[in-house]
């Protein structure tokens, strides 16, 4: 089944469960500032603070949400209007994902779904080496979608293969790994022991894809909701 039939069915169980049909009940979702959603982080290379990318933000009686997108804009509107939203581009389905996330944070059902800020992420990266190899060894790790703290300390433990949409990055090295392009991820996928992507695939349409080459482990805030509704392994500790 797609994932976004899915996220958009849990979605609508929720309106059911909870009679927002009719309810007065509105989502606000607005584009973040690199500083709103980040923070002041001692590093300037995160896709964040590039600005290529944004982070949009959900607002549901007071839970957020959000989701990363290279799509973003604003939506103000009933539970229902989100729920019909045609899902034809990345600001479409970042306003569903946001407002999943903000839902399920509101009930209860998830966590951890505002980015982390300030010094935090270089403290994930850290975490994640260890969560890596006290699980699966010494594996090879297929990154997609570059997180540079990520790669950073992952490199210097374990062999990674990059791949990456920013036209800036691709064909760069970055510590000691060359970034690739989108056609290379397929190979890594094959390649690798297992596959760390990005949650901002899911806005992209890109995540269902990549499931079921290998091991999945996916990061970060974009995929707090959705990971439970599709039953997905999501690394995110210090989410908020």
């Amino acid at each position: 089944m797609d994932f976004f039939d899915i996220m958009r069915s849990e979605l609508l169980k929720m309106i059911d469960e909870n009679d927002w049909h009719d309810a007065p009940v509105r989502v606000k979702v607005k584009t973040l500032t690199p500083e709103e959603a980040i923070g002041n982080p001692e590093h300037d290379d995160y896709p964040l603070v590039k600005g290529r990318e944004r982070m949009m933000e959900a607002d549901f009686e007071g839970a957020r949400g959000q989701a990363f997108t290279d799509q973003f804009g604003k939506f103000d509107g009933a539970m229902s209007m989100v729920a019909e939203l045609p899902l034809e581009n990345s600001f479409q389905r970042a306003v569903l994902i946001a407002t999943l996330n903000a839902v399920m944070s509101r009930l209860g059902l998830c966590e951890r779904t505002v980015h982390c800020r300030d010094d935090e992420p270089p403290r994930c990266a850290q975490e994640l080496v260890n969560f890596m190899r006290s699980r699966y060894g010494n594996p090879k790790i297929a990154m997609v979608g570059l997180q540079p703290r990520m790669l950073e300390h992952l490199s210097k433990r374990l062999e990674v293969r990059v791949t990456d949409l920013d036209e800036d990055n691709i064909g760069t090295e970055k510590f000691g790994v060359c970034i690739g392009g989108p056609e290379e991820t397929e190979a890594n996928l094959q390649w690798c022991d297992v596959a760390l992507i990005t949650g901002s695939a899911l806005c992209n349409a890109t995540l269902q894809d990549m499931i079921g080459y290998k091991p999945t482990v996916v990061f970060g805030v974009t995929v707090a909701g959705p990971a439970k509704s599709l039953n997905l392994d999501r690394f995110c500790p210090l989410g908020r």
